[in-house]
Formats: C-alpha cells, sequence, structure tokens
C-alpha cells in the first residue's frame, strides 16, 4: 500500500508581541498543508533559529514583521536572502509609508500585507509566493507601491528598464481573459476577488496572473500594472 508523500509547505513567524505570534501560529497551524517551523521575536533571533535547521527543514516562507528590537524585519530579510537565497518572505506589517515598502521590497521581500489582512489572505499568499513566484500585496500597498514607481522616488531608469524589457513583443499576445484580469489587478483586486468576479477558481486566475507576468516579462503585480498603465491597456 503507497503512503502519501504530501509535503506541507513550511513557514515561520517573525514578530516581537508574543500574542500576534501565538495567535499567528494557532491560526495558520489549523489549516491543512501548512507547518509552522518556528517562531522568533526579532530578526537577529530569527536567524539564531535558521542556523539550528538543516537545509531541507528550513521554512519555505517567512511572514516577516518590520518594527523589532535589536535587528528589524527589513535588515533581517536582507541578511536572510543573502544566506538562505532559496527562502522567501512576506512582510506581514503595520506599516504602509512608501519608505518602508520600499526599503522592504529592495531588501528582499517578496510580497507585502497589512496586519489587518483576513486570514484568508495571507494564506493565499503564501500560496502566490510559493507555488507561483508571485509577489501578493494588500490593495493599498500595491496601490502605493504603483505611485512610488511611477514617482521620482522609484530608482532611475526602473520603469524605462521595464519597458524595454517588454517592447518588442507587439501586444504581447495576451488572450482576451489575461487582459481582463490585468485590468482586474489595476483596480488592485486580489485573487479571491478576481476568481469570485469571472465566476473561476482561485488556482485559475493565479495560472492567468502567472501567464501574465511570463509574458510582461515582469515579477509583481506592480509591474505588470505599470507596463498596462503605460500602453494605455487600461
Amino acid at each position: 500500500m503507497h503512503q502519501s508523500t504530501f509535503t506541507p509547505m513550511r513557514t515561520a513567524i517573525v514578530d516581537d508581541v508574543p500574542n500576534i505570534r501565538s495567535s499567528l501560529k494557532e491560526k495558520l497551524s489549523y489549516q491543512p498543508g501548512l507547518e509552522v517551523v518556528f517562531t522568533a521575536n526579532n530578526g537577529r533571533d530569527f536567524l539564531e533559529k535558521m542556523k539550528q535547521l538543516e537545509p531541507e527543514s528550513l521554512p519555505q516562507v517567512v511572514l516577516m514583521d518590520i518594527d523589532m528590537p535589536l535587528m528589524n524585519g527589513i535588515e533581517a530579510i536582507a541578511n536572510g536572502a543573502a544566506i538562505y537565497p532559496q527562502v522567501k518572505y512576506l512582510v506581514l506589517t503595520v506599516f504602509d509609508d512608501d519608505d518602508k515598502i520600499f526599503d522592504a521590497i529592495k531588501a528582499g521581500a517578496n510580497g507585502y500585507l497589512l496586519k489587518d489582512d483576513k486570514l484568508v489572505n495571507i494564506i493565499d499568499a503564501l500560496t502566490l509566493i510559493t507555488e507561483y513566484g508571485g509577489a501578493p500585496m494588500s490593495p493599498l500597498i500595491a496601490t502605493k507601491a504603483l505611485r512610488m514607481l511611477s514617482s521620482a522616488h522609484a530608482p532611475p531608469g526602473h520603469a524605462e528598464d521595464a519597458d524595454e524589457n517588454v517592447g518588442h513583443t507587439g501586444d504581447f499576445a495576451l488572450t482576451r481573459r489575461e487582459k481582463e484580469i490585468l485590468g482586474l489587478l489595476a483596480q488592485s483586486l486580489d485573487s479571491t476577488q478576481i476568481a469570485n468576479k469571472l465566476f473561476l477558481s482561485v488556482h485559475t486566475v493565479r495560472k492567468h496572473i502567472t501567464n501574465i507576468y511570463d509574458k510582461l516579462h515582469v515579477c509583481s503585480r506592480v509591474q505588470a500594472v505599470q507596463v498596462a498603465i503605460k500602453h494605455r491597456w487600461v
């Protein structure tokens, strides 16, 4: 008789508030297919606990707070990304200011949610990062990040570089459905909201989003929407 080889998604939680750590761990541990490998109370504690694990036991994605003592989340992501490049980072914080968003993304964050996001959105973001290589963001954060990339605060040449990468593919061969989903992404809808609106499964929507990223040669919602706006598709 065959035994199941199903492996749960390994996560870690880094937050300096004990109640938040324990509550989030409890909620995630009840979710089928999720395993909380460890919790840590700051960036330094996180890196110490990572050192104690074998490579095959490392978390696949880390829920990372920003404002913590000893070592904040942005420093922890930058250090962790250099040592463990296979590990992904999902920022979960109360901060929605432009500097924090930009610094977190620059450090290596793969997604950025606010702590008042619903649990289902956090789980959806974890899956999007680990299974589809997506870059989930709260709608408010996505809007701010898009504005930031379009402003003088964006790194010089960033927007132009993104355009050059996709400038020789005509209409990028997007299907009608992909263009429809891209338009909804531009309205800051998440995968679940898009699925409900179009009467599709979340899995199907995520697959379409992955195809959109591939065709536009981008790696995040913000970049995809930025290209769409520049070409006046939305």
